[in-house]
């Protein structure tokens, strides 16, 4: 799946990954390869990307949303910071 993480300032992230963890206001969530049609709203808090089977990296972001479409996840957030 394509994930990209966009801030009002810039591209955070661009590429190929096997899934997103994310911070949604009801709770954490996950969005893996192949996933369903989604919109949800993003509270602050700890996103870790899944980049393959032995590598992950993660960013503290602040609330935004996340749009989920043809195997493609878009972030967009208010700010965000590798961690």
């Amino acid at each position: 799946m394509t994930l990209e993480i966009l801030t009002p300032e810039r591209k955070i992230f661009s590429g190929e990954v096997l899934g997103v963890q994310l911070p949604g206001i009801s709770g954490l969530f996950e969005v893996l390869d192949k996933h369903a049609p989604l919109v949800s709203a993003l509270k602050g808090g700890k996103m870790k990307i899944l980049k393959d089977k032995n590598n992950s990296s993660a960013f503290t972001i602040q609330s935004g949303f996340v749009e989920v479409l043809n195997n493609k996840a878009t972030v967009l957030v208010e700010g965000a910071v590798e961690i």
